[in-house]
């Protein structure tokens, strides 16, 4: 709530605001996928099973990949801005 409106301050042109708000957008889209993923695995059982762990461990990993990238972006415009 806070990185989308701050991305049209730090932004300075259209481009890089939406690079800015498009990362912050990316990881809340992950986390929706990665608690559907996680919600169905449940949903079949509650019994472990390797499938259902490495299908939840990918779910964290995208989840990982996608705060990483938006950490790395905003890093560097706060970077190139100040």
């Amino acid at each position: 709530m806070v990185l989308v409106p701050a991305a049209f301050w730090l932004g300075r042109n259209w481009m890089e605001i939406v690079v800015l708000a498009g990362t912050v957008m990316l990881v809340l889209i992950v986390e929706l996928l990665n608690s559907g993923i996680e919600a169905s695995i449940d949903r079949i059982g509650p019994e472990w099973h390797e499938l259902s762990k490495r299908a939840k461990d990918m779910g964290s990993a995208a989840v990982l990949l996608s705060l990483l990238l938006c950490a790395v972006t905003w890093t560097l415009a706060l970077v190139q801005r100040f």
